[in-house]
């Protein structure tokens, strides 16, 4: 299924594939354009025991940002020339490939690139690791991403286990359901019908905890249950909000109902050994969130999210650290 095109300039991108080839910004041209369903990583290797989840914690709060260099996090991805970066090329508007450029295009890949841009420079480089959002967390145990940027939600469960920057985006679960449909809200009406939501997502809880009767139906993620709804095969979907606004601009057959039922707040993954990278991603998300209308945040919402999410009050999080 192909998502609509977004018309954007053209602009410097590197994606590492499997065999290891790399293109910078200023070098030749790739012989081959990079096909998005081939930016792959190897197979996780075995992640070690999570800790134990603590009995409180902040799911705002993360390390104060430093622009220190000496960190052995740091030192890697310069060494190393280019940053890892988890991603998710099966959001439209946050994460997905411009079908007339090739480019890697949405809302968390610009924090990608300026992740990318405020540890290596202008000339910066990044390798795309695509996912499942049920492999995340063992992807950044294993240290097979620096990064984790897919729309990951901050929760103490997870943060028992990964590390998060700052809240950079708020959403909140929505349900989605074709237009005509008997289910008009997140109640008794969904008793017996099946809501598909993503393997590994926080909808899974939501939906459970619910207890309104619905029949559970596991995807890998939420564009294989736009595909199950538009076939018959399933009645609704439960997903973010943000994530809804994508799935809506691609299928005008489909509602997002209102309203929605939490608060889910996106953040950076990271490996909890690496607080130098922790540190730095948060002091490049200060410069990110700074500059009222114009800072890039702005910027970024404005371009991606605006015309489909119509929140006039859009505005970056506020941070909040924990030392």
């Amino acid at each position: 299924m192909r998502v609509q095109p977004v018309r954007m300039a053209a602009r410097c991108l590197v994606v590492v594939v499997l065999a290891g080839m790399a293109v910078g910004c200023g070098g030749s041209p790739p012989t081959r354009r990079p096909v998005p369903t081939a930016v792959v990583g190897a197979p996780a290797t075995s992640p070690a025991a999570p800790a134990a989840t603590p009995p409180a914690c902040d799911p705002w709060a993360s390390l104060r940002p430093t622009n220190a260099d000496d960190g052995p996090a740091i030192a890697r991805i310069r060494q190393r020339g280019f940053l890892v970066a988890g991603v998710d090329l099966n959001s439209y508007l946050w994460g997905s490939a411009d079908p007339e450029t090739g480019e890697i295009v949405g809302f968390d890949i610009d924090i990608v690139w300026a992740i990318a841009r405020g540890i290596l420079g202008p000339g910066a480089r990044v390798k795309f690791v695509t996912m499942s959002p049920e492999q995340r967390v063992a992807r950044i145990r294993a240290g097979d991403v620096d990064v984790m940027v897919r729309t990951m939600t901050i929760t103490c469960q997870r943060k028992a286990e990964v590390a998060f920057s700052t809240v950079y985006f708020r959403s909140g679960q929505q349900l989605v359901v074709p237009k005509g449909s008997p289910v008009r809200a997140f109640d008794t009406t969904l008793r017996g019908r099946r809501v598909c939501v993503g393997a590994g997502t926080t909808a899974v809880d939501v939906l459970a905890q619910a207890d309104l009767g619905a029949i559970v139906d596991l995807a890998d993620n939420h564009l294989d249950c736009l595909v199950r709804l538009q076939e018959g095969r399933t009645d609704a979907i439960l997903t973010h909000g943000s994530l809804a606004a994508g799935l809506a601009a691609q299928d005008p057959m489909i509602r997002v109902l209102e309203p929605r039922l939490d608060e889910t707040l996106y953040g950076v993954a990271m490996n909890p050994d690496d607080t130098d990278l922790v540190r730095r991603v948060n002091a490049i998300l200060e410069n990110y969130r700074a500059g009222g209308a114009d800072s890039p945040w702005m910027a970024s919402y404005r371009k991606w999210l605006a015309a489909n999410l119509s929140d006039p009050t859009a505005a970056p999080p506020p941070a909040r650290y924990v030392d």
